[in-house]
């Protein structure tokens, strides 16, 4: 079935000039070995395409049964240059936490 995933996970960011990381943390066992399969780096880079212009590397921390994943251009170059908004990003986990995905 498909659910958003905030259905099934939590998130939170940080930023670093113009790179933003987004962890994703399921909230049960079942969750984590559902999205280990489809929540890739590349399905998190389409989804954010409009907001992202760099790539998407998937970290996996197979111990806290969590992902991270370092968005790179990501913040119109971060907060001293960039005109968006929201330019730490903290709303970039919203935004991915609406993203549907087949589980």
């Amino acid at each position: 079935m498909r659910v958003k995933l905030r259905q099934i996970a939590y998130a939170r960011t940080g930023d670093k000039g113009d790179n933003l990381n987004i962890g994703v943390l399921p909230r049960d066992e079942a969750a984590y070995n559902s999205l280990r399969e489809s929540l890739t780096a590349e399905a998190v880079r389409q989804h954010l395409s409009p907001l992202v212009e760099g790539t998407a590397t998937r970290y996996d921390l197979p111990n806290l049964k969590a992902f991270n994943f370092l968005l790179k251009k990501a913040l119109s170059g971060g907060a001293t240059q960039s005109l968006r908004f929201d330019f730490m990003g903290r709303s970039l986990a919203e935004v991915l936490l609406d993203m549907e995905l087949e589980v």
